[in-house]
């Protein structure tokens, strides 16, 4: 492509014009057009131009070095304002999301509200982003949301904090929609339920409802806000509940059975499956009464002298084999009616007797983790003593060690200088009780391998804590008000649902939480040009299964705008493999079974 001059000549005189000339491949030859008209050569010079033919070659070779220099600076790119990236990782989770079909019912919720923008796609931004890359609710909306594939922002960040805190005060109607979507489309098995808590540390200084201080197990002087969760027999979530950091966790396995049962997502009999801390006699009574099971694990050191003898006694041991032979662990059972202090409504405190088997069991490899963390407290408190340290800093190992104050008087406070002595009653009663548990059923006729079974499937719900404080960086809490924070945990608790339903219903439980997160991670694309896309995901097993089984491009190198939209409005029967994508040619894409 380049300028020249074209003179004509007339009745008139010599006519000049700037032309253009380019190459036309569907005519195969060049092709000249006017760029702009000049004027006669005579009236050029009466209007004070002496050669107007040498100053419009000059403006002519000036117009061509200004194109040659434009094509050098388009054969060089830079950098720009606006990234390249774009997230596709989420495109799993959001066929789920949108399979449930919770859209029309959060547009009723949103009714009273009077809000002009919809309440379900911005719950949909706040869990899809969560998976993809956790950061503040700020930095989500600015740096993350743009450069999700296939979400649309239709919202405010004012209107962003607005909704979170209108989704924290209606929480529980949001859950119980959820939960209502998930059991018609895939089915709900509550036979089991487990549930555990777990704490939250805030990043401010001081107090505020729900964030409070109190026991944290990472001993975090921050204020904290517990957490409780409850997960169905598929160890999927169904019910969470959110409570000041210094309320005991012991009522909420209650409110979370009676509210669910309440809201018909339980219904009929549940065996209720909980660690030690809410193993009280409130709980075990309210699931009796309810017409409930439980199966609860009870510390070996806190039974009564005669229960502990026949725990730790040698009869009545069965071993189960590891299958390299060694023994994984030992068992042994006992069935009979057992008491336990209630209070009524009244709050009069009397004894009841329930039926129950107890399940005593020991594992030589939690004996050696268990020993070892006693010996290591045990030395932490001798070192301690020498130094002469305050109570306040002895920790968890002040379990081992007697306090009495320097002066022999007066009450033993956390500052208060003592005279410390190693309590060596307690340490032989740990190191005695060490590899052993015990759990505690109302199914008197469940064997004792199926309830050990049973109970050990609690590490699912440790690992959704996991993933939701590590993966999902839902600690530290950023936020103040109770409602927003509430819809934060919220948010959280959707991403883990979303997570799991993809992990056990569709992938059938053949992959982790960690590779179902790398999904969500890793799946990225480069834009290149305004029509092409470079995959840069690295290939894992996860993503070959889904690329079999929705024919998705999900393989390719080079991709194209379509093959991105594509990827980004996947269905859940693509996911399942009822509808696989084909190119347009009919040729089933690369990667595709």
């Amino acid at each position: 492509m380049a300028y020249f001059l074209k003179r004509t000549r007339n009745k008139k005189g010599l006519y000049l014009q700037i032309y253009e000339s380019h190459w036309d491949p569907g005519r195969g030859h060049t092709v000249n057009r006017s760029v702009r008209a000049v004027g006669y050569e005579h009236e050029l010079r009466e209007s004070g131009i002496a050669d107007p033919i040498a100053h419009l070659r000059s403006e002519v070779d000036s117009m061509n070095a200004e194109r040659r220099a434009e094509r050098e600076r388009g054969r060089v790119r830079e950098i720009s304002d606006a990234p390249s990236e774009r997230h596709l990782g989420h495109f799993a989770l959001k066929a789920i999301d949108d399979s449930l079909g919770v859209r029309g019912d959060l547009a009723f919720l949103q009714v009273p509200s009077g809000f002009r923008f919809s309440l379900a796609d911005l719950l949909s931004c706040l869990v899809l982003a969560r998976a993809v890359a956790p950061c503040s609710k700020s930095r989500t909306f600015h740096d993350v949301l743009p450069q999700m594939e296939g979400v649309e922002a239709g919202f405010t960040l004012d209107q962003l904090y607005d909704g979170l805190a209108y989704l924290g005060e209606e929480y529980e109607k949001v859950v119980e929609i959820y939960n209502a979507r998930v059991g018609g489309l895939f089915g709900r098995d509550t036979t089991t339920s487990y549930f555990d808590r777990a704490n939250f540390c805030f990043e401010i200084g001081r107090e505020d409802q729900p964030g409070r201080k109190g026991p944290s197990k990472e001993h975090r002087p921050e204020p904290i806000v517990g957490m409780g969760l409850l997960l169905d027999a598929d160890c999927v979530p169904i019910a969470m509940s959110v409570f000041p950091g210094n309320e005991s966790e012991r009522p909420q396995l209650k409110r979370c059975i009676s509210q669910l049962k309440e809201r018909n997502a339980i219904s009929g009999r549940t065996v209720r499956v909980a660690d030690k801390g809410p193993d009280c006699a409130d709980n075990v009574v309210d699931a009796v009464l309810s017409g409930d099971g439980y199966i609860f694990s009870k510390s070996v050191k806190a039974l009564p002298a005669r229960e502990r003898a026949w725990a730790l006694s040698d009869e009545g041991w069965q071993d189960v084999p590891d299958g390299r032979g060694g023994v994984a662990f030992s068992h042994k059972a006992s069935t009979g009616d057992f008491e336990y202090g209630v209070t009524d409504a009244g709050g009069r405190r009397r004894v009841v007797a329930l039926p129950e088997r107890r399940v005593v069991t020991y594992s030589p490899a939690l004996a050696r983790k268990q020993t070892r963390e006693i010996d290591r407290q045990v030395e932490k408190a001798r070192a301690l003593r020498l130094a002469a340290a305050r109570r306040s800093e002895y920790g968890d190992s002040a379990r081992y060690v007697t306090f009495e104050p320097v002066d022999g008087e007066g009450e033993v406070r956390e500052d208060t200088r003592v005279v410390a002595t190693l309590n060596h009653d307690a340490i032989r009663k740990a190191r005695s009780v060490a590899g052993y548990n015990m759990l505690v059923t109302s199914e008197t006729s469940m064997p004792p391998r199926e309830v050990y079974g049973t109970y050990h499937r609690l590490w699912r719900i440790e690992e959704s804590f996991r993933v939701m404080k590590s993966e999902l960086d839902a600690r530290p809490v950023y936020l103040q008000r109770q409602s927003t924070i509430t819809g934060h945990f919220l948010v959280c608790y959707l991403a883990v649902l979303l997570v799991r339903l993809l992990q056990v219903k569709v992938l059938g439980g053949r992959y982790s939480s960690e590779d179902v997160m790398g999904l969500c991670r890793g799946l990225d694309v480069c834009q290149a040009s305004d029509r092409r896309y470079v995959n840069v995901s690295r290939r894992t097993p996860i993503i070959e299964e889904l690329a079999a089984r929705t024919g998705l491009p999900l393989l390719h190198f080079n991709l194209s705008k379509g093959d991105v939209k594509a990827i980004s409005s996947c269905t859940l029967g693509m996911l399942r493999g009822e509808g696989k994508v084909s190119p347009p040619n009919g040729r089933r894409c690369k990667g595709a079974s």
